[in-house]
């Protein structure tokens, strides 16, 4: 049996396994300790009408103005985000990986790396599906709070304009500050470009360093509960050997993969205010 058929046929039959099992006993509740240096909370968004293509049942709402870092609801889902993509043999696995299984993903790509580029064409219908969405993660990854305001506009600017040559997305409203370091001044910078949602995360599989497969297997047990947005890497090869191992996973619990995209949809207005800069586990 292919690659493919394989995948397909474990993502079908594990559902089904963790349908008939139910999941309360499987889930590790415990949440990341986050400290707010600013306390703000973004007020409630209407709902849009349309459901996103892929995703039956989820109504979309409006991103928010501000920080987020978990989503919304009670539904069951999961919002798997990669970040960055130093390999490009990683990024090209999960390209593939999103193909045969359908897994829905989100990334944020660092554009000075010629991952993206040379898996744009694996990418692109990924992308134009909607199975796959992007957000702006800065073009080279610095600390941009240590950077001065035309630096931090740079460097979004030019991320920015990486997303709509190579994969003709103009108009996402998501950005991740790396290592998730920001303050109001980035925030606004980013709003002010087309950027107003601050995605952080609640949940991590701990990747930005070289983990061994069992490690990785550890931090998604821990952390694939619903309405988790999941931090991961396309750096390090050892998450292109656990893909099966998470879609059991996956299934087992009975969790739902979405986009960012798929939940925060409709136009949105500018950052107002300010905004909560958590310590976050990355």
């Amino acid at each position: 049996m292919d690659r493919r058929r394989f995948l397909l046929t474990l993502a079908a039959g594990l559902a089904g396994v963790a349908a008939a099992r139910g999941v309360t006993d499987l889930v590790d509740t415990a949440e990341p300790r986050a400290t707010a240096t600013r306390a703000s909370t973004a007020p409630p968004q209407p709902a849009a009408s349309v459901a996103p293509v892929g995703v039956p049942g989820l109504v979309p709402e409006s991103p928010p103005a501000g920080v987020v870092s978990h989503l919304p609801g009670t539904a069951g889902s999961l919002a798997l985000t990669i970040d960055d993509g130093t390999s490009s043999a990683v990024v090209a696995a999960f390209a593939a990986f999103a193909a045969d299984s359908g897994v829905r993903l989100t990334f944020f790509p660092n554009g000075c790396y010629r991952s993206w580029t040379d898996n744009a064409a694996a990418l692109r219908p990924l992308v134009d599906s909607g199975q796959v969405a992007l957000g702006n993660h800065t073009w080279s990854h610095p600390d941009l709070t240590t950077l001065g305001d035309a630096e931090v506009a740079e460097q979004i600017r030019r991320n920015r304009e990486f997303l709509r040559s190579t994969f003709g997305v103009s108009d996402t409203p998501f950005f991740r500050p790396p290592y998730g370091s920001h303050d109001d001044r980035i925030d606004r910078i980013a709003a002010d470009l087309g950027h107003p949602t601050v995605a952080l995360w609640n949940g991590t599989l701990g990747d930005s360093r070289l983990l061994t497969a069992g490690e990785l297997l550890a931090a998604a047990r821990r952390w694939f509960t619903a309405q988790r947005i999941v931090v991961g890497h396309a750096n390090h090869a050892a998450v292109t050997t656990v893909y099966g191992d998470l879609l059991t996973l996956l299934a087992e619990r009975g969790l739902r993969t979405v986009t960012l995209a798929d939940v925060w949809a409709a136009p949105v207005e500018r950052l107002r205010g300010s905004a909560a800069s958590p310590s976050l586990p990355r």
